[in-house]
């Protein structure tokens, strides 16, 4: 059998890509792994590559370190009337791990972000193709200027006009702050330039508003690249750990990464419990990205095209 050129450039692709593969994966192997092993097998000088016993000990340590209820809804706003300045609450589950508490704080303050972010991103991007107004070269300039600006050059402003508005303390201080992406908005315009205008003017002169245009002909056009923005935003405002330390004070309002960070010693490291609090908060985010994986990888690969 003749072997051609192409098949041996194939052949090694395949083999550069399952070398890539695995030194990505074997870092959340090692994790979910270790979050099984005895504490004796995790410090050991040997590594143990795959665990002889397994067991639960790190993750029922993680569930029993402390208590808080469920879940805490608060009157929006409430804390401008409370006398201690403090959120109102109305309605508290019932106590349960406080990890738990902290893995719901995660996904509620991740998905809100997510959702938030796609809708305003997909908005603003389409406005600024598509629409022509005053100012329109100048406030996408401002925009592209932001991306390149750090977050801790910003995070005085955001502290003191999270306070402003009582949400200091709250997930709300990390969630609002994430929506306004300015990637987000800059990776929406550039999906909306390619929107034909001729369908746009089609659906004026049917009749067809600004929300009915939107909604059933950009929004279609455009939801790879919302598709992608989702996976972007979602492991964004999760790994944003940063800020969730600046903002986020109270144990009830800690995500998981911040109470899994708390609970280590002073003078030494509980690797166990780091890796049962990692194999729990990787969870949502391989849910996510497997959901949204067919948007996220023909969003990647229509900006390709169009690049």
């Amino acid at each position: 059998m003749k072997i051609t050129r192409n098949k041996v450039y194939k052949f090694i692709s395949v083999v550069i890509i399952l070398i890539f593969a695995f030194l990505f994966t074997f870092p959340l192997y090692w994790i979910i792994t270790g979050a099984f092993k005895p504490y004796e097998a995790i410090n050991s000088l040997t590594p143990e590559w795959w665990p002889s016993e397994w067991v639960t000990t790190h993750f029922e340590k993680l569930m029993s370190n402390r208590k808080a209820p469920l879940w805490e809804l608060h009157i929006p706003f409430g804390s401008f009337f409370s006398e201690n300045g403090k959120p109102i609450v109305f309605w508290e589950g019932p106590e349960a791990p406080a990890a738990i508490r902290w893995l719901i704080n995660t996904v509620f303050m991740a998905v809100t972000a997510m959702l938030l972010t796609c809708v305003t991103a997909a908005m603003a991007g389409y406005a600024l193709a598509k629409k022509r107004f005053v100012g329109r070269t100048v406030l996408f300039t401002l925009i592209v200027c932001a991306m390149a600006l750090p977050k801790q050059v910003i995070l005085i402003p955001l502290v003191r006009e999270m306070s402003d508005l009582n949400l200091y303390n709250t997930i709300w201080s990390v969630i609002f702050p994430a929506v306004g992406w300015p990637f987000g908005v800059f990776l929406i315009k550039q999906f909306s330039e390619g929107i034909p205008g001729e369908i746009l003017e089609s659906a004026r002169i049917d009749g067809a508003g600004e929300i009915k245009t939107f909604i059933n002909i950009v929004f279609p056009m455009i939801k790879p690249g919302v598709g992608a923005l989702a996976i972007f935003t979602f492991i964004n405002t999760w790994n944003d750990y940063f800020m969730q330390l600046i903002m986020l004070v109270n144990s009830e309002v800690w995500t998981i990464s911040l109470g899994i960070a708390k609970l280590q010693g002073e003078y030494s490291t509980d690797y166990g419990l780091l890796m049962a609090g990692a194999t729990m908060a990787a969870i949502p985010i391989i849910t996510v990205f497997i959901i949204f994986q067919k948007y996220f990888t023909k969003g990647i690969t229509m900006g390709a095209v169009k690049g």
